[in-house]
């Protein structure tokens, strides 16, 4: 799931106004792609690249490892299955408000297929220095710099103010993976900690989660095994019970989901969770000796 500079990558959507400015980002950067896809302009060129009627008609002509998706969520389901179907090994959905059973539709088509899913809802995937895939400002030096901290977020702001703090501080990332915001996710926070902990470009892994759902006491199960030392930081400590702050998937119910939960299981765990982000680069001198 950590995005490579050989990696060949189709975006669906390409021609959209949010598919065409991200795509140029993205070439400007150093991103692979090798086209696109509208099915109502098939057969034209768009930022100097074919633009093909399917992704099994793109793989068909140049072959692709990463499918990216600028699509409105009721499109978001075909374009899924359109990529999975042409044999994509990683696919990021960074549209919201896909209706839960094309979600789940698309994910265990994805399973079946062997196709990695980022998403919904994710900012996409950076590995600085290399490419980025999605919706992260890769380009901006003070927010992302080849280092080795792995990070992991559910949010993209939070993920991208996290990225900036640990720039300020003289450290870099490996890789930024955004895992989504959404409820029903194809890759977890616990699957992005054990693809860090086998990555050996990596020292640290700096999680970024937020109140709603169970996805940080599910990571710090793995936590506790991991060699690598991991920090987090979970937003939405003040936020009223009941109260969906942001994304779909961060509404707590009950006992479950809470930011007294979250920090507790991680903490039994041994990952130091952060008061605020501006901690986090004094946090990883200190877990390092930096």
């Amino acid at each position: 799931m950590i995005v490579r500079a050989a990696d060949r990558v189709l975006v669906q959507g390409i021609t959209g106004t949010q598919g065409t400015f991200w795509s140029q980002q993205m070439i400007a950067y150093g991103t692979r792609i090798i086209g696109g896809v509208n099915p109502k302009k098939a057969g034209a060129e768009h930022l100097g690249l074919p633009v093909y009627a399917s992704a099994a008609e793109a793989a068909n002509d140049r072959g692709f490892e990463v499918a990216v998706m600028f699509v409105p969520p009721m499109a978001a389901r075909a374009a899924a299955l359109d990529a999975i179907e042409a044999g994509a090994k990683l696919l990021v959905v960074l549209t919201e408000h896909i209706p839960a059973q094309d979600v789940m539709e698309l994910i265990a088509a994805a399973k079946a297929g062997g196709t990695r899913v980022i998403g919904p809802n994710t900012a996409g995937l950076v590995t600085p220095g290399e490419c980025f895939v999605g919706i992260m400002p890769a380009f901006n030096a003070k927010v992302h710099r080849p280092g080795r901290i792995g990070v992991i977020s559910r949010s993209g702001s939070l993920g991208a103010l996290i990225c900036l703090n640990l720039v300020r501080a003289g450290f870099g990332q490996s890789a930024y993976i955004g895992v989504g915001g959404d409820p029903i996710l194809g890759t977890t926070t616990r699957d992005a900690l054990r693809a860090f902990e086998d990555d050996a470009g990596t020292d640290g892994v700096m999680m970024v989660g937020e109140i709603g759902g169970t996805a940080e006491e599910d990571a710090a199960e793995y936590a506790a095994t991991m060699k690598k030392p991991v920090i987090a930081y979970i937003a939405g400590a003040a936020a009223p019970e009941g109260r969906r702050m942001g994304h779909a998937g961060a509404i707590v119910m009950g006992d479950k989901g809470t930011y007294r939960s979250k920090r507790a299981a991680l903490e039994r765990a041994g990952v130091r969770v952060l008061d605020a982000p501006t901690e986090a680069g004094a946090a990883f001198t200190k877990a390092l000796g930096a």
